[in-house]
């Protein structure tokens, strides 16, 4: 699971708005906006989930091992080739 931490900078990697994500995850912004309070509100899996694949659709990935986390930018076209 992403957190709160690594959606708001990976927006900012992309340059979205809140608005610009809740749209391309097809999610609420109010959904959003939980998902990002610093006090860590919960949402449903299925709303992280969305989020998280929209982001990675624009190019980020996201780095957790142990205690660290992360983001970071990578090129888009390469992720594809990657999948396929």
């Amino acid at each position: 699971m992403i957190t709160a931490r690594q959606t708001r900078a990976a927006r900012a990697l992309l340059g979205w708005t809140q608005e610009m994500l809740a749209d391309r995850a097809r999610v609420s912004l109010t959904a959003l906006k939980r998902m990002e309070s610093a006090t860590g509100l919960r949402v449903f899996e299925s709303t992280s989930d969305q989020v998280r694949r929209a982001l990675e659709a624009g190019g980020i990935a996201f780095i957790n091992s142990g205690r660290n986390e992360g983001v970071m930018l990578v090129d888009v076209q390469e992720t594809a080739e990657r999948r396929q």
